[in-house]
Order: structure tokens, then sequence, then C-alpha cells
């Protein structure tokens, strides 16, 4: 068995197993006479014959003595030159076969006497060779100490078994030192290694049995390398599941407020209190106030939008000295939008200035109450509407034939919802300024707001100069969101008063002017009606006009609008048409009586207010309707002309009713 050992290896050409092909050492395997080699891999199959062999050798001692001295010490010196051999395949690997095959041959008294480490007592011919090579071997970045002694067989045929565990457990140790020694660095090797090697592969094709030696090497390193990790020492199950509970209360307990905190849902959760900032705008949320700080006071109408809430300091519409809320002050005091809010915001500094607008730091009073009350408030959308009880007189002296007129025509009650239904040119803003100073005049405690929605500037001018009231207005060249700004802010404004029980009038001019700026300023629905008007652009100027009401409990919102009709447009009417059923009081101008210069240009026929026996006497009732009876068969010019001629006769209302039923024939009937 042995000549056929020594024969293969000598076909080999350099009588080490390493070097052999996977098909050889099969081969040979087979002719040792070992099963199951089919399915080995190299190294393990390497390692087999080895083992093989060094039984075989022991068993053989004799005949190996008889034998002559080359083919006697052949295979011990080649088995000891293979098992110190490298796992390249350059000129190294055919210099460590010549040093074996060129030993000088074991005895009998020499494997006797050799001591258990080869290394402490070398012989004289393979020794200086062995460690040269693994010098080398150990400068060229080749396999491991580990690798190596894993392969390495008994060097003498007595004293194999004894040097086996020392080497082995040289070879563990020096494993170990590696592994300390690498350390975190590891990855930093590998990758370096890995370079290298591609470097020297694109330089140098590699030969198919060197690529086949370097394939185990590589498996056995990458085996070593995850064996280097350190897993953390098992823990009790017990242990782990009160960690875990422990953990999930802390972060039920402290919400993460970092950006870089392991929060996996990344702030898309609902809860919004638990969100960076709150959903406000950063650096606005939980201010602090120091006695470093300089407050200044602060006051405006509250505006809140989707995700913050301002402050208008300079009116009702946006301006640079805003100041900021965050939507946490909004909950925790209750306020809404419309509140007219006092509080206290820090000095700005120029050099620390950093955010476009200053935060509020201390809230003080809503709508002239401390901020501990605004949360008793009731809500606006849940007040019983009634009919209007209450009339607003609006006859002051008697040349003010305007207030006389629609006193008698058409009266108005707190919580009216009226149209002024004006042509252009008919004097409908004359008859606005009228009806807001009478307002003023006889009922003090009602609070007037005038709207102007995309008007002239001189009549704005005009308006705040005679009006008594609040004036709020958007003038016509600014744009049209600005106009959906300032009406729908006025009329949150107007809601929170008469939650507080006030009585508040707005005069709205005009209706069909804000339609018109939301069907500019709204989304699109795709829905057109005739005259280009956007279905979705008519419901929020339905929900200002319809926010009028008399409330049961006490206040009420009067609200008084312009209504365009005759201009010549198709959404002028279509608008018209919208809002003609919606109020419960109309008062209409003529554009006849205007031009003929007949003022207040009231058609007097078709002018009136429904339920108004709520808000008259029975006595003027019935008075006023036996003088619509007559005046009903006049024309409309004839009617305002008879009505003016005898009002201006008189000093009130009151002596003019009592005119009309002495002179008016059959009143004694009724």
């Amino acid at each position: 068995m042995t000549e056929q050992l020594d024969a293969t290896a000598a076909r080999a050409g350099g009588g080490s197993l390493s070097t052999m092909k996977l098909a050889e050492l099969q081969s040979l395997a087979a002719g040792m006479g070992l099963k199951g080699t089919t399915r080995m891999r190299k190294s393990d199959l390497v390692a087999a014959i080895r083992d093989a062999r060094g039984s075989s050798s022991g068993a053989g001692a004799a005949a190996s003595r008889t034998a002559p001295a080359g083919s006697a010490s052949e295979a011990p010196a080649a088995s000891a030159a293979s098992s110190d051999a490298p796992a390249s395949s350059d000129g190294r690997a055919s210099t460590n076969g010549r040093a074996s095959s060129d030993g000088p041959a074991s005895t009998d008294a020499a494997s006797t006497d050799a001591p258990a480490s080869t290394d402490a007592a070398p012989s004289d011919g393979p020794a200086p060779r062995r460690g040269r090579s693994r010098r080398a071997s150990a400068e060229a970045g080749q396999p491991r100490a580990g690798s190596q002694a894993a392969e390495q067989p008994a060097v003498t045929e007595d004293g194999g078994e004894r040097q086996r565990p020392p080497r082995r457990e040289r070879a563990e140790q020096r494993d170990r030192a590696e592994q300390r020694d690498r350390g975190q660095g590891e990855q930093r090797e590998r990758s370096q290694a890995e370079r290298r090697e591609r470097a020297q592969a694109e330089q140098q094709p590699e030969q198919p049995a060197a690529r086949q030696q370097r394939e185990p090497v590589d498996r056995e390193r990458a085996v070593k390398a995850l064996e280097a990790i350190e897993l953390p020492a098992p823990r009790d199950e017990a242990e782990d599941r009160r960690e875990d509970a422990r953990r999930s209360e802390q972060r039920r307990a402290e919400p993460e407020t970092d950006r870089t905190g392991r929060n996996r849902r990344r702030n898309r959760d609902r809860n919004r209190k638990r969100r960076p900032g709150g959903g406000d705008l950063p650096g606005f949320d939980e201010l602090e106030v120091t006695e470093d700080d300089v407050l200044l006071p602060v006051a405006g109408i509250l505006d809140i939008l989707d995700n913050y809430a301002f402050v208008r300091t300079s009116g009702y519409l946006p301006g640079p000295n805003d100041v900021y809320v965050s939507l946490n002050q909004v909950k925790k005091h209750g306020l809404r939008r419309g509140d007219a809010v006092t509080g206290a915001v820090r000095q700005p500094q120029d050099e620390q200035q950093r955010q476009k607008f200053n935060a509020l730091v201390r809230l003080d009073s809503v709508n002239g109450t401390p901020a501990d009350r605004a949360r008793q408030r009731p809500e606006f959308s849940k007040l019983t509407p009634l009919y209007p009880q209450e009339p607003l007189r609006l006859e002051t002296v008697s040349s003010a034939m305007t207030g006389r007129i629609v006193d008698l025509v058409a009266p108005i009650g707190k919580g009216q919802r009226g149209l002024i239904v004006a042509p252009p040119k008919a004097g409908k803003t004359i008859v606005m300024q009228q009806m807001a100073n009478a307002i003023t005049t006889n009922n003090p405690e009602v609070h007037l707001m005038v709207v102007l929605v995309d008007e002239r500037p001189e009549e704005v001018t005009d308006m705040q100069r005679t009006v008594k009231g609040e004036v709020i207005a958007s003038t016509f060249d600014r744009p049209a969101s600005d106009h959906t700004i300032v009406a729908e802010l006025a009329i949150e404004r107007a809601k929170r008063l008469v939650e507080l029980g006030q009585d508040v009038v707005v005069l709205l001019d005009s209706i069909t002017r804000l339609s018109r700026a939301y069907n500019l300023a709204a989304p699109a629905s795709g829905r057109i009606l005739s005259g280009g008007v956007d279905a979705s652009a008519l419901y929020p100027p339905k929900r200002f006009f319809g926010a009028a009401r008399n409330i049961e409990d006490g206040g009420s919102l009067t609200i008084v609008a312009s209504a365009l009709v005759e201009t010549g447009s198709k959404m002028d009417e279509v608008i018209f048409e919208e809002f003609k059923g919606t109020g419960n009081m109309e008062l209409r101008l003529s554009r006849s009586l205007a031009d003929k210069r007949i003022f207040p240009a009231v058609d007097v026929n078709a002018s009136g207010t429904r339920r108004e026996e709520l808000l008259l006497s029975p006595e003027e009732l019935r008075i006023v309707w036996k003088l619509r009876r007559v005046m009903s068969g006049l024309d409309q010019q004839q009617a305002v002309e008879l009505l003016l001629g005898k009002m201006r006769g008189t000093s009130s209302n009151a002596e003019f009713l009592l005119t009309v039923q002495k002179t008016t024939p059959g009143m004694g009937n009724d």
C-alpha cells in the first residue's frame, strides 16, 4: 500500500497531497481502501488519507527498516513536508516537495530518541527547510497556523500519536491569540485581503489547481470569522419579559420628542401631542418666560388655521406684526376663531430674532373676560334660532326719510336676515350708511359691524368717517382670497359675541361680490352652473348669510346684505336666485326712481318683511296694511311720491299713521 501511495504522489509531481487534484485524491483513497470518500471535501479527504497513511506506516515499520534508504525515507519525509507545505500554488510548494524527497531516512532509533516536539529537536535535513517554508508562507499571507496544524500528520512513525495533542494545543493557542489580536479590526483586514487578492487576480490569471486549493482555505477563514463573533450571554426568559414590560411602560410614560429617537412609527400616529412640537411651528411650543424677558402687551382677533393660529393685530387681514399662537394654547384655553384676545409677547431683539412671527407667551383675557372662563361658553351652532321679535327702530329725525320708510314697509328686527336688492347706481350705499347711523343712535347696545367686500377705496373711507360702528373692508384691488378671509373672520367674530349674549348687526356690501370672490378663490368642484358659477362656491356665502338668527335665551345676529341685480351678468342673476328665498326681509330699490332723483328710491310695493306682525303693534299693523292696499293700486313712482309727501308733513311715523287712519276712508270698518 505504501508503494501505491508513493507512486500516486510521484505522479502528482510534487509529492504533497495538498497540491493534488480532487479526482486524484479520490482515486488514491479508493486504492487505499477508504470508503465514503466520494462526498468528502478536499480538506477532509486529505486528512483521511493522512490518517490512513499514518496507521499503515505504523503497522509496517519493520518492512520500512529493511527497505532501501531512499524509498524508506520518502513516505515520512513527504508526509512531514506536505504537513508544512503552504496552500499556495507558487514555486514554494515544489521547493517543499524537493525538501521532503531529499530529506534523510528516519530510523527506528532516531524515532525513539526524538522528543515529542519537532520544533525543539528538529532533524538535520528537513527541519531548516521546514522553518524557511513556514516563514515564507507567513510573510506571503498564506492560510493561518490553525488550518495548517489541522492538516499536519505525524512526522515520525512511532511518535506521531504522541506529537498530535501538543501540536493541536499549539494551534488552538495560536487561534485564540489571533482572535484576540484581531478584535474589531477583522472586517478591515478581510476587506484589505480581498482587495489584494482581486488585484493579484487581475494582474496574473489564476490556475485551476490553485483555485481549488484556495477554496477550502477561504471557507475555513469565513468559518473562523463567524466563530470569532462573541454573542451576548443568554438571559433568563422571565428576565426578558420583565425588561420588555419596563421598556414599553417607559415609552408610554415618556413620548418620543427627538427625531433621532427610536420611534418606529416616525410620528405617523394620530396623537398630535406625541409628535415633535405637537404639529405646530418649531420653536414656539411650551414657551418659558424668564425674569430677564421684557414683555409687551398685545391684542387682536384670533384666526385659527389648519395647524396653527395667529392673533391679527392690524385688523382682519394678515399682517407683519401678527402674533403666533400654538394649537396647544388654543386647546388649553378653549379658544375659538374670532375671539378678541389680549396677552403678552417677548420684546423682540434684533440679534436674537430668528422667527418671522413673535409668539404669544401669556394669555390675559378672551372677549373681555378672564381666560379661564372661555371654556364655559355655549357653542353657536347649538343655540336655538327664533323669528325676530324685537324691532330695530331706524327712525331718528323727521328729515331722515330712509329710516322712516324702512320702518313702515320693511321693518327690521333683532335677528333679521335681510336683503337689499338694488341695481347699480340706485343709492344702496347711502341707504346702508343711514341704516347704520340709525342703529347706533337708537340701539347703542347693539354691536355694529359693516363688512365691505370688493368695494372702492373712497367708499371705504367715507364709510369709516360716517359710521360709528366697526368697519371691516377689503377693497377691489386686493385678491379674492383676502375678500374671503375678511368675510369669514368677521362672521366668526360676530358669532363669538352672540355666544356671550350680545346683539350684533352685520351690514354686508355686497353678497354678490363675496360670491364672486369665493367662485375665484375656492377650488373647483367640476360642477358648473349657468353663468360660470361653481356649485361649491355658493356654500360659504350661504353659511355667512345663514348665521343670522334670533337666539332663544338672549342674543341675536342680524345680517342685512346687498344683492346686485340688473347688471347684465348671468352670474349675478344666478347668485341672486340662490339667495332669494333664504332671507326673511327684502328691501328693493328702483333704478328708474334713482334716475329721476327720487330718494330713497324704494319700491314700496315690492318690499316687505315676513312675520311683520311680530315687530309691529296691532294698531300699527292694521294701519300699515290699509296703507299698502291704497298704494298697491298706484304705480311705483306715484306710490313713493304719495308716501314721501305725506311723511314730510308729519314729524314722526306715529303722527303719520294717525293721519292716515283719520283721512283714509273705510278705516273704521277694519
